[in-house]
Formats: C-alpha cells, structure tokens, sequence
C-alpha cells in the first residue's frame, strides 16, 4: 500500500477480522495440543484440528495475497517448515507429541522473534520491508 490510505472503517473490518482469525486459530491449537500432548482419542480434538488447519490456512493466504514477498521471509519459510513438519505426523504418528512441540516452539519465534529475523529474506540475505501490514 505504498502510500495509500485505507478509510478507517476497512482498517477496523480487516484488523477485527485477522485478530478473530488468530483468536480461533489459537483455540484450535490448544484443543489440538491438548489431545495431541496427552495421547486423548483422536475423534476427541478432531474438530480443533480442523479449525486449526482452516484458520491457519486463511491467515497464511492472507499473508501471501498481501505481499508475495512473505514466502522468501523468514516467517513465511518457517510456516512453510512448519506445515512440513505436520505432514510428518502421518509417516511419524509415534513422534507426533515431539513434532507439535517443535512446531509451537517454532510459531512462538516467527511470532515474537525480533522484525530483523522475522523480516529477513532469503533472497536478499537482508531483511525486506513488505506493504504495510494491517495487525491482528
């Protein structure tokens, strides 16, 4: 949005609407964690696995129609390797508890991990400064 402006009421739309989105998300990552973590039967914490998954897909899209330039950042490979590391709990199933923990762990650094990580190109080998970023 290089120097346009949005009217402020698509700016509360879009900011209520990702903030909605990550607040879903999270809930979908706890009940799937909680089941995950503690070996509780699957058709138990399905439904929060797929919300998680909806959620989380949403918000990735999201990222990328806003600035292609979020798949060669750090925070965009990361969940890029994250989703990777979720496919491996088909192959995997025993080392699922091991797998969600490192993918927490990993969405807690591209989350709060300074701008200059979270930032960084690949490409570049510097970090990038993409269109303005509505929070949520």
């Amino acid at each position: 949005m290089s120097g346009q402006q949005i009217s402020e009421k698509r700016f509360w739309v879009q900011r209520l609407s990702k903030t909605t989105l990550r607040a879903l998300h999270i809930l979908g990552i706890a009940g799937a964690g909680g089941g995950i973590l503690l070996s509780v039967e699957t058709s138990l914490w399905l439904n929060y696995w797929y919300l998680a998954m909806g959620t989380g897909s949403i918000l990735m899209m999201w990222e990328i129609l806003r600035d292609w330039r979020w798949l060669i950042q750090l925070k965009g490979l990361l969940t890029l390797g994250k989703l990777g590391m979720l496919c491996l709990f088909v192959p995997f199933a025993n080392y699922k508890p091991e797998l969600f923990t490192l993918v927490l762990f990993l969405s807690v650094i591209v989350s709060h991990g300074p701008s200059g990580l979270r930032h960084y190109s690949i490409v570049h080998r510097r970090q990038i400064d993409t269109k303005k970023e509505i929070k949520g």
